[in-house]
């Protein structure tokens, strides 16, 4: 193995912290999305002109900073506001996109401040009182409104408005980013209930999404909406290079920290939706997705690694409370990446190296060394040139790292 771990530093600079004020980058926070600094370390130690992969978007770091770079960039991801929010982060807007954008935000603003138009219904999230004040709400939902009948439904302009008003619904709620999940803070008495300008918020959010737009990059992005278990179904083409963080065996979930967004922007209609497309997701966990996975059983179709039998063991042992339902939760992780690196094989051209940015995990005291999981499934399917690289110590506790897992394709043989 690559790297020290005694040398390790957690690096909030390969955090989505990195993120939060670089450009479009900084649009919208997801405390699991990686850094910008950890694409471009990778991305930059290849040749111009690529083609890249990131079969697991996210919030469109990698499509973002290889386009930047001028490269082709293509990325896949199961849920659908994923994928609208990359796709507006690497569109290429044009300097009347941004001023119709500027006096169209205006205009939604004072519409919502003089509440001049029909509010939208809140979303059905639950125990919204949690979130928002009730004037907080009544202004939200007022904003929305004024945006729809500003800037429609699609579109640049309600792309960028969205995005803006995305970031002031989460500024303005009770929301608490003070760990690696979403909490709420004491009191739901947000700073916007404080404050008499009640647009100052959305005015210099959107301030920060138009400077960010203005900044269009060189290579182009093809954002889709596919399953990265099948990634043949949904790309066309072969890539030189992949570079991706999916998600963790830690059982943290994606849906939690969106649910704001997706409710208010019409993704998501109740609960049972947020718990489908978790269990739909690699590594998913939320509410339905939990109790199913007692009932859980191996398809026995893709490859495993034969020691992780005895990982899997010692976390359902009788002596750990849940042991067996995280047992399977593993074990179905691991099933998914490994029908996830099959799929892969088929959209990489020969050659392609590619790149995986994972951390281990713990249950009951027992470590999940994820890194050699990926390590020996991609040896199992014919990837060579392996190496498990320590980046970053994830916290405080000692044996958790974050890794980069790198190996090359050389190509399926001839028949």
């Amino acid at each position: 193995m690559d790297g020290t771990r005694n040398e390790l530093k957690q690096r909030a600079d390969y955090t989505h912290k990195f993120n939060i004020k670089t450009g479009r980058h900084g649009w919208l926070r997801l405390t699991p999305a990686y850094s910008v600094k950890v694409v471009e370390e990778i991305v930059e130690s290849y040749g111009s002109g690529l083609s890249i992969l990131d079969p697991f978007c996210g919030t469109g770091t990698t499509a973002l900073s290889a386009a930047y770079h001028g490269h082709q960039a293509a990325t896949t991801d199961i849920n659908p506001f994923l994928v609208w929010l990359a796709n507006a982060k690497t569109t290429n807007y044009s300097d009347a996109d941004i001023l119709e954008a500027e006096q169209a935000g205006r205009i939604a603003l004072d519409l919502a401040v003089r509440e001049e138009v029909e509010p939208v219904a809140e979303p059905p999230i639950h125990k919204i009182e949690r979130w928002w004040s009730e004037r907080v709400r009544r202004f939200l939902c007022h904003l929305k409104a004024a945006i729809a009948d500003t800037a429609g439904h699609s579109g640049p302009t309600a792309d960028l408005l969205n995005m803006a008003f995305c970031r002031t619904l989460i500024k303005l709620s009770a929301a608490a980013f003070n760990h690696q999940s979403m909490s709420f803070k004491d009191s739901v008495q947000c700073a916007f209930d404080l404050n008499p300008e009640a647009g100052s918020v959305f005015q210099d959010d959107l301030a920060f999404v138009l400077s960010g737009a203005r900044e269009n990059p060189l290579g182009d992005a093809c954002v889709v909406l596919g399953d990265a278990r099948s990634l043949q179904s949904h790309l066309d083409d072969e890539f030189d290079v992949v570079v991706t963080s999916p998600p963790y065996a830690n059982r943290m979930s994606y849906i939690r920290e969106l649910r704001p967004y997706m409710y208010w922007l019409g993704y998501l209609a109740n609960g049972r939706d947020a718990a489908e497309l978790d269990w739909t997701a690699i590594g998913g966990t939320w509410g339905v997705a939990t109790s199913r996975l007692s009932d859980w059983q191996s398809s026995g179709n893709h490859w495993t690694p034969r020691d992780l039998e005895r990982t899997l063991e010692s976390i359902s042992s009788s002596d750990n409370k849940n042991g067996a339902l995280l047992s399977n939760y593993v074990a179905k992780y691991c099933e998914d990446m490994s029908a996830h690196f099959c799929s892969l094989t088929d959209v990489l051209r020969p050659g392609a190296r590619i790149h995986y940015i994972v951390g281990n995990s713990t249950f009951y005291g027992v470590l999940v060394s994820t890194e050699q999981v990926y390590a020996n499934i991609l040896k199992e399917y014919g990837f060579t040139d392996i190496h498990v690289r320590a980046i970053r110590k994830r916290n405080s506790k000692k044996e958790l790292i974050e890794f980069d897992v790198s190996a090359t394709w050389p190509g399926k043989p001839r028949q």
